[in-house]
């Protein structure tokens, strides 16, 4: 009986309670994450291209190769 009544009190906030988004402030959210997740991908690119250094390997970085002339 407990979880009837939770079910009801779950449908009751979802369908009351809640404030939904538009789907206009949506699109916006999502193009916010986009955004970031791309700014955050390249920082990452531009850490490992600056910072890597692999031995042995084709992708050295720009470290690995000054590490390589020396």
């Amino acid at each position: 009986m407990r979880f009837i009544k939770y079910l009801q009190e779950v449908k009751n906030e979802l369908l009351f309670k809640v404030t939904w988004p538009t789907w206009s402030e949506l699109q916006d959210s999502a193009i916010v994450v986009m955004v970031a997740s791309l700014i955050i991908a390249i920082a990452v690119f531009l850490m490992d291209f600056i910072f890597g250094i692999n031995e042995g390997s084709i992708w050295q970085g720009v470290l690995g190769f000054v590490y390589s002339l020396l």
